[in-house]
């Protein structure tokens, strides 16, 4: 059992940072696959980022150069730092777990936080 607490949403302007965190609990998350998805209203919830234990990391076409995951594996913690929002950025973010490959796929991941709010104004 794992659980994420996300935290660092807020209402920014297009064009500033934002660094989410997702603190882990139960199990140590260093060999696990780490991802954050998003969701908008009346959407489907999207893939954002992924990084695998080895270090390899996936990006969706419209955050790369933007967004990056990094993890503190002494906090047990990972942190989606975002750079240069948009208003089309804004959604509810969540971050995810799973012991196995990298996926894309939200139905993959075990674990799920609770979500995050992140508005964008123009």
């Amino acid at each position: 059992q794992v659980q994420l607490v996300e935290s660092g949403g807020g209402l920014v302007q297009a064009g500033d940072s934002l660094r989410l965190s997702c603190a882990a609990s139960g199990r140590t998350i260093s060999t696990y696959t780490m991802a954050w998805f998003r969701q908008a209203p009346g959407k489907e919830r999207e893939f954002v980022i992924i990084s695998g234990s080895g270090g390899v990391t996936f990006y969706t076409d419209s955050v790369k150069g933007r967004f990056t995951l990094s993890r503190d594996n002494t906090k047990n913690t990972v942190y989606l730092q975002m750079n240069s929002l948009k208003p089309e950025d804004t959604a509810v973010y969540f971050c995810a777990a799973r012991y196995g490959v990298t996926s894309k796929a939200t139905e993959d991941y075990a674990y799920w936080g609770q979500g995050t709010q992140v508005t964008v104004s123009s």
